[in-house]
């Protein structure tokens, strides 16, 4: 069979120009959608994946802030116990330090009330026992009684020392001398004579002398001369033991103020 070799070369040319027609209107565009395609599915994936990076960045920041704000709720958790210790500590102390600041006020009133009260007997006693002391002697006074009163002064005057004879003296220059000589009861001539006697004798010059009677003296003599007065009597040393007495008690109620309160246990 004989070849017919322009059918062939205008074959070859048909198929040539159909490759390249297809090539131009078909394959290109098949292969510029299939390389689009690509190009968008990495996109894509490109995205999703920096989506899913994002999200685990994400993820890891809440959790990191999680973890944070654990932690500092741990602290404020921590902290709020320390201070409410720490708060009912205090308040513990204050009750503690009321509670013993009201026990020694107290305990101080008690004392203070303790120690007027037993002032106060004491001294109710003490004005009682001297009160009959003093009745007593009044009602047992009698002109025996006042004799050796009288007596018992005569020695005190002449046991008077120097300092006390010039204070019965009057002023230099001037000579007259009055004498007041008081007494609870009226003294007998003889008692008088010897008093009179006994004073004209310590005095460098003559007194008058003048005997009265003075009903507040209890069982006493009282002598008045220049402003000057000399006493003995039974009430004097009633004043003094009562005055001994009340220092007495004075002294023993400081020294039990003195002492301290026990100490307050501890709540």
């Amino acid at each position: 069979m004989l070849i017919d070799w322009f059918t062939v070369a205008a074959q070859v040319v048909n198929f040539l120009i159909l490759m390249w027609l297809l090539k131009r209107f078909l394959y290109q565009p098949v292969l510029d959608a299939i390389d689009a395609r690509e190009e968008r599915l990495t996109q894509q994936m490109q995205a999703a994946q920096d989506a899913q990076s994002a999200a685990a960045a994400e993820r890891n920041e809440y959790e990191r802030r999680n973890a944070e704000l654990a932690q500092q709720q741990a602290g404020l958790l921590a902290q709020a116990t320390a201070d409410a210790e720490a708060t009912r500590l205090r308040l513990l102390e204050a009750a503690r330090n009321e509670t013993a600041n009201l026990r020694n006020q107290w305990q101080e009133a008690l004392l203070k009330e303790q120690q007027s009260l037993t002032q106060g007997i004491a001294n109710r006693t003490r004005q009682e026992v001297f009160a009959i002391t003093r009745k007593t002697l009044a009602d047992l006074a009698d002109t025996g009684l006042e004799a050796r009163m009288v007596a018992v002064f005569i020695d005190r005057l002449q046991t008077l020392g120097m300092a006390e004879k010039v204070q019965m003296c009057t002023p230099a220059g001037q000579k007259a001398c009055q004498i007041v000589i008081r007494s609870a009861f009226l003294l007998p001539p003889s008692e008088q004579k010897a008093l009179a006697q006994t004073v004209r004798g310590l005095l460098p010059i003559q007194p008058s002398i003048r005997f009265e009677l003075e009903p507040e003296l209890l069982s006493g003599i009282e002598l008045i001369s220049n402003g000057h007065k000399l006493e003995w009597s039974i009430a004097e040393y009633l004043a003094a033991l009562e005055a001994s007495i009340g220092e007495l008690i004075r002294t023993a109620l400081a020294t039990n103020a003195s002492v301290s309160p026990p100490e307050p246990a501890h709540v």
